[in-house]
């Protein structure tokens, strides 16, 4: 017995088409499912290196002005201690410059931005830097730095 060439050319079947279609949706769905959890966690790491910038940016100002010492875990108030001021700052009036510059940029580089200090007066003084902020879908995060700086 003989094939026909009608026989052997016979093709796809719609039911082949619509599983290969399928199989090609499910995919693309993944990757697009994988491309906005990428997303979500670049912008997430972006907040925390904020924070941890801006937990240090707060220890050094701390660092240059030792003698602020509880000040610094007191309230912030904006004083004419920029540099190129023509006032002489006190330390404490310095710390207090320093909190208000600080918590702006906090304010203004993170989402519901917040950043606290706290002061110990252990030997060597502790002063605990938290930087609070809020991240859709995530919620509340926070970095926390923790520095020993004695007076000299």
């Amino acid at each position: 017995m003989r094939t026909t060439p009608k026989e052997l050319h016979n093709g796809f079947g719609l039911i082949e088409v619509l599983v290969a279609l399928i199989v090609i949706s499910v995919g693309m769905i993944g990757i697009a499912a994988l491309y906005g959890q990428g997303l979500r966690a670049s912008g997430t790491a972006l907040y925390r290196t904020i924070a941890v910038n801006l937990a240090s940016d707060m220890a050094e100002r701390i660092r240059v002005n030792r003698l602020g010492n509880a000040n610094y875990g007191g309230a912030a108030a904006l004083g004419k201690c920029d540099p190129g001021g023509d006032t002489d700052c006190t330390t404490a009036a310095m710390a207090a410059h320093d909190l208000f510059v600080w918590q702006a940029d906090v304010a203004a580089q993170l989402p519901n931005g917040a950043g606290v200090v706290q002061y110990t007066g252990t030997t060597p003084p502790t002063y605990t830097i938290r930087v609070a902020w809020q991240e859709v879908g995530v919620g509340g995060l926070t970095h926390q730095l923790a520095v020993h700086i004695p007076n000299l």
